[in-house]
């Protein structure tokens, strides 16, 4: 599991615009809390924080202000830049357990003719604090309409369990749909028929221009 430092500052400021100085300074508002403490307010390197939440349920060094460790809970972006605007992170110890959404991966393809339908792109595990799995991946190559994955399927990590139902489905290989073309006489006969309708309903129009 990936573990990385970022150094904290205290944070004394609040409100729109001190969070809007907070970020062209680089640095994004963070709110730290669980385990019973008070929320402590912090302000971290954006840049540092931006490349550290690409990595999945990413153990974070909290360094500086405040040293302890913590997983990420919430993050807001801004929806047109994508720059992060706010981050809420939550307090772990080593050894305690806690529940992640793991992230599903799929490799391979089916047989021509089927379909891939893919249930859950993520699942509820729980797992160790400090040694969260990254992910898990299923094999469908050559798998044929029929085959099917639930969670009691999945090959996990070492010291994870799940935290769903076992028969919860994350996938199956479904039939591609068939379209049905029509004959070449009735694809013929469906444009003389339209156009005799609109021809009926345009008669009495011109009459009464008439």
């Amino acid at each position: 599991m990936s573990e990385v430092k970022i150094a904290s500052e205290l944070r004394d400021q609040f409100g729109k615009g001190a969070a809007r100085k907070i970020r062209r300074a680089n640095q994004v508002p963070v709110v730290l809390y669980g385990h019973g403490t008070e929320p402590r307010h912090l302000t971290m390197p954006g840049h540092d924080l931006l490349l550290a939440l690409r990595t999945p349920n990413v153990l974070i060094r909290i360094e500086g202000a405040v040293n302890e460790l913590a997983l990420p809970k919430g993050v807001q972006r801004d929806p047109i830049k994508g720059f992060l605007e706010h981050v809420d992170l939550i307090l772990v110890r080593r050894g305690e357990k806690v529940t992640i959404e793991m992230p599903v991966t799929v490799s391979g393809d089916v047989v021509n003719g089927a379909i891939l339908d893919q249930q859950l792109v993520q699942i509820s595990v729980e797992a160790e604090a400090t040694s969260l799995p990254s992910g898990v991946e299923i094999d469908v190559d050559g798998k044929d309409v029929g085959f099917a994955v639930t969670a009691g399927d999945l090959d996990l990590p070492k010291g994870t369990t799940l935290a769903v139902e076992p028969d919860t489905l994350v996938l199956h290989v479904i039939a591609a749909p068939t379209v049905e073309l029509p004959e070449e006489g009735e694809a013929a006969e469906a444009p003389a028929a339209e156009a005799a309708e609109e021809a009926a309903e345009g008669e009495p129009a011109a009459a009464a221009a008439e």
